[in-house]
């Protein structure tokens, strides 16, 4: 059998049995039901294996847990552009119609699509366009004399703002998918090279790190102590193993030892805070407009629905206007360099090869018809790759596919029950802040991991690394404080243009791609630019061969 050597296009011969993976954290009492053969030595659960039941649902719980936060908090924020009342019952039902959505999205990518553990969310990309369709297209909400309306007249001015945004998001998500599906993305993929892959990843975190500042700054002792229990149990812990009671028929009822600060850091300290939060809140010591506090969604969870399944057209036929599919047209472009980026990363946590051209031709077209299911449903949102659910795969080293495809079926199951999903819109916001500011650093180190794969030595390899990333950071802030510094004379154009270039990623990586295919000289280092890409048989027996 033929083994893929850590180094760049390498390989080499060595016996099935020697392949047989230790346990990465020896016990004294052999574990009865081990993580099976072939896996890469550095994850506990490779892409193909596939854990004990219960494990999967740990694991795919905590998936949940990590998605939920980002994915709930688009609805939430988009609901006031949308003059929803606070007392509404259906705000619970937006929260769980994206749930839903990003279950069948996320099942959907992982089985047929890019065929990685990625799971598919609300992308923060579609916020921007969004928010200008809702404030340009329609009146102020201020401006509405709600006394005289009645309770169908006030629901429908928030449904007919939210059909427009379903319309823009389900048209211009078609491009992806034809993108996608024709195999143009592969074809540009051989212009894809590591400069043009790391300033995309390590923007990823670096841009976001504004978000996570702004929901921990809501209450810094919370965010403090939720990201000290972070590392803590994390880094320093991860190497304790916990007593639980197991049944096995060969062994009976026995004591068995297993590493949940490895498995579930996250899981653990969300829970935990979440816990603090609450009693903080019980007691009062939290100020009645902290938004710490586990109440501050008001009736949110008493007035939302038991059991609803979403469905499209809900909240009626999506309109489309030719501004608005055109303004969400730039998110989806950024939302495609984004994802490729994602897979890059993933591939690279997953310990596997890079995905092949047709397999992120899949992959992007999957997620145009994600964009397109989210239109039709009335999500307040497109759906992308998650980057915090890639850096939870470094945490807990599992990258098993039905671990994803598990937390999939959670949000199905989730999405349904409007209450539940109300409950998770509780989870304090400081809280979510520092889950996200710990995520996306981890997501920054990923990315600059690859510097490997290039000559370091090279000026012209420095040059292209850093002004890719300096400009990813610089443009977006500018054009962040001078909304109108873009004038062509069209207004469409203006917003397309500023949409696109107020993107970190998409600007780092069409400006590595651009300059590293066009400054003459090499990269460094041939080969994949995230892990080695393999050819024929060298590829028997790997987990890439997944993707293809």
């Amino acid at each position: 059998m033929t083994q893929v050597s850590p180094e760049v296009g390498a390989t080499m011969e060595v016996d099935d049995k020697a392949q047989e993976r230790p346990d990465p954290m020896p016990d004294p009492e052999p574990d009865p039901e081990p993580p099976p053969d072939g896996s890469p030595a550095e994850l506990l659960y490779g892409i193909e294996d596939v854990p004990p039941w219960y494990m999967c649902l740990l694991f795919g719980f905590q998936h949940f847990l990590i998605f939920v936060g980002g994915t709930i908090s688009t609805p939430l924020l988009i609901m006031s552009y949308l003059c929803m009342e606070a007392t509404d019952p259906r705000r619970g039902d937006l929260v769980s119609t994206i749930i839903f959505v990003s279950g069948i999205i996320t099942i959907l990518q992982t089985s047929i699509g890019i065929r990685l553990p990625i799971i598919q969310g609300a992308n923060f990309a579609y916020l921007a366009p969004t928010i200008t369709i809702l404030t340009t297209s329609f009146l102020p909400c201020e401006s509405i004399d709600w006394d005289n309306l009645t309770a169908a007249q006030k629901e429908e001015e928030w449904q007919m703002r939210l059909r427009e945004v379903q319309g823009a998001i389900a048209v211009s998500a078609l491009f992806q998918v034809l993108a996608g599906f024709t195999g143009v993305m592969g074809q540009l993929m051989s212009f894809v090279t590591p400069l043009t892959i790391i300033p995309t990843v390590t923007l990823l975190g670096l841009s976001l790190f504004s978000v996570g500042a702004k929901q921990a700054s809501s209450h810094w002792g919370v965010s403090a102590m939720t990201i000290v229990l972070l590392v803590l149990v994390s880094q320093y812990m991860k190497e304790i193993r916990t007593p639980f009671p197991a049944y096995t028929t060969s062994r009976g009822l026995h004591i068995k030892w297993l590493p949940i600060f490895t498995y579930f850091p996250l899981m653990l300290v969300s829970c935990f805070m979440w816990a603090v939060c609450g009693i903080l809140t019980a007691i009062n010591l939290l100020s009645e407009d902290s938004p710490a506090r586990t109440d501050s969604s008001g009736s949110l969870i008493h007035d939302s629905s038991w059991l609803r399944i979403p469905y499209p057209g809900q909240w009626g036929l999506p309109t489309v206007s030719v501004a608005g599919v055109v303004g969400m047209f730039a998110s989806v472009v950024a939302s495609i360099i984004e994802s490729i980026g994602d897979y890059y990363a993933c591939a690279r946590m997953c310990c596997t090869s890079s995905p092949p051209a047709h397999a992120v031709n899949r992959g992007v077209g999957c997620e145009g018809i994600g964009c397109v299911l989210a239109g039709l449903f009335g999500t307040t949102s497109g759906t992308a790759s998650y980057t915090g659910n890639i850096a939870l795969i470094g945490v807990t080293r599992v990258a098993s596919r039905r671990v994803v495809l598990t937390s999939g079926v959670f949000m199905l199951v989730v999405g349904t029950f409007s209450k539940v999903g109300a409950i998770f819109a509780t989870i304090p916001e400081p809280v979510l802040g520092s889950i996200l500011m710990f995520m996306f650093s981890l997501i920054t180190g990923i990315g600059l991991s690859t510097v490997k794969f290039i000559n370091l030595e090279s000026s012209r390899n420095l040059f292209v690394l850093g002004f890719s990333i300096f400009m990813g950071l610089s443009l977006p802030e500018w054009l962040g404080n001078n909304r109108d510094a873009i004038k062509t004379g069209s207004a469409i154009v203006d917003q397309t243009l500023t949409s696109l270039l107020q993107t970190s990623m998409f600007v780092g990586g069409i400006l590595g791609l651009i300059l590293d295919n066009s400054i003459p000289g090499g990269t460094g280092p041939a080969g994949c630019p995230s892990v080695p890409r393999l050819k024929g048989a060298e590829a028997k027996g790997n987990p890439s061969l997944s993707l293809m």
